[in-house]
């Protein structure tokens, strides 16, 4: 395994790597807490490229935490429809109605961790890309990175 100074070594490279060749995403060009949380929601078990369009309807239906929650349940469904996985859509909602209950998104990893349907790893991409905290999102992909690093 890597230490922390092999650790490290890698940061520079891999965000050299990224500034050159990351995707332009909707959810990285504004990354404010309900667009990356929405994102990340619909990104699980779900490809980019087919998040795409439906990330850009549902935030044109629902733009925001209030809009989410009021939501009448057939017509989140049927802004979900095609994603799958509908029990994601379901606590997107249940979890938007704690938001907009407490008025504000959650904005630590384990106040995020708190909401329905988040995990360690959409805690950790919510705080890191919405909020700027050094949290890991570990994924497949950088599992992957690491083997073959290691």
């Amino acid at each position: 395994m890597l230490d922390n100074y092999h650790l490290n070594q890698l940061a520079e490279p891999l965000l050299v790597w990224f500034l050159d060749h990351a995707r332009v995403l909707p959810w990285r060009e504004r990354p404010e807490p309900y667009r990356v949380w929405v994102s990340e929601i619909m990104l699980q078990q779900t490809r980019v490229e087919a998040v795409k369009p439906y990330y850009e309807r549902f935030l044109k239906a629902l733009p925001d935490v209030a809009a989410l929650a009021a939501c009448p349940e057939d017509q989140l469904m049927k802004l979900w429809e095609g994603l799958g996985y509908y029990s994601r859509a379901r606590n997107l909602q249940k979890a938007a109605g704690l938001v907009a209950e407490r008025g504000s998104f959650p904005d630590t990893y384990a106040e995020l961790l708190s909401l329905p349907g988040v995990g360690d790893y959409t805690a950790s991409a919510i705080a890191s890309a919405a909020f700027g905290q050094r949290e890991a999102a570990v994924d497949g992909n950088v599992l992957r990175v690491v083997m073959r690093l290691t």
